[in-house]
């Protein structure tokens, strides 16, 4: 399926799917990466996070190799279509469904706020899955079109969800409007994935990047990576600067060569 497909699925459905998109090496990277934040210690915090999964956040500060899927050029290339120059990173979590895991509600992610219009696109969403996503162990539930709805809401039991099936390696990408559900894990095994959502450059992140990954950190990336997190300007003007300065100088300046300890750009 070619890239302009997935701009006119994102179009029609609110959403499209890309296959088998990583190798069995990289899955294994990012599945060794997070493994040491997964240990069933930190379980969600209420129903929405869900009491029977594993959320982490700052995903950026804890391995750089979970980079890799961040700035997939793929993904970018599609999110480009959509959202303004020096957009960024809104979001980015690792979550790991268990056995026993009830649905979510339906929501949206990225909507821009009270008064927005969904004829104007705030973000764009991805889950990349590191398990298959199967009927019965808590796969991604959408509702086609409804990315365009503006007032009507999802019923929990709402005949016109469907489950994303996915082979692990594969990705799902959705506009910030389309309704949809981390669903129910009625299986034996868990289910991972990792969520980065990209928003426009003019609106707050959901987590506030530039502390989830602080500069020695952010120095480990590429510069395309930091300057999704926040640490850029955005044009024309000069917004998001530090002191005056642009922030990307403020990490060159201080951790000038972290990225030659083997780390890539």
């Amino acid at each position: 399926m070619g890239h302009q497909t997935h701009i006119a699925d994102l179009e029609e459905q609110g959403y499209t799917v890309i296959e088998s998109l990583l190798s069995d090496s990289e899955i294994q990277t990012v599945k060794g990466a997070l493994s040491p934040w997964l240990k069933g210690r930190k379980m969600g915090r209420n129903e929405f996070e869900g009491l029977r999964t594993e959320r982490v956040y700052a995903l950026l500060a804890k391995d750089p190799a979970l980079a890799l899927i961040v700035e997939h050029p793929e993904i970018l290339s599609i999110v480009d279509a959509y959202l303004e120059p020096d957009y960024l990173l809104a979001s980015n979590l690792a979550i790991n469904v268990h056995p026993g895991e009830t649905p979510q509600s339906f929501h949206r992610d990225t909507t821009g706020g009270l008064g927005t219009s969904v004829t104007t696109t705030y973000g764009i969403s991805t889950i990349w899955n590191f398990d298959d996503f199967t009927e019965t162990n808590g796969a991604t539930e959408v509702i086609p079109g409804s990315h365009r709805w503006t007032s009507e809401m999802p019923r929990s039991d709402d005949a016109r969800a469907i489950k994303v099936i996915m082979p692990k390696g594969s990705v799902i990408l959705f506009s910030g409007w389309l309704f949809h559900r981390g669903g129910a894990n009625r299986s034996d095994s868990t289910r991972l994935a990792v969520t980065p959502q990209y928003c426009q450059p003019w609106l707050r992140q959901l987590e506030n990047m530039t502390l989830a990954v602080p500069p020695e950190k952010a120095a480990l990336l590429s510069d395309r990576v930091q300057s999704l997190l926040g640490y850029s300007v955005r044009a024309p003007g000069f917004a998001g600067m530090v002191d005056g300065m642009h922030p990307k100088r403020l990490i060159d300046a201080q951790y000038k060569g972290r990225k030659s300890r083997g780390v890539p750009s």
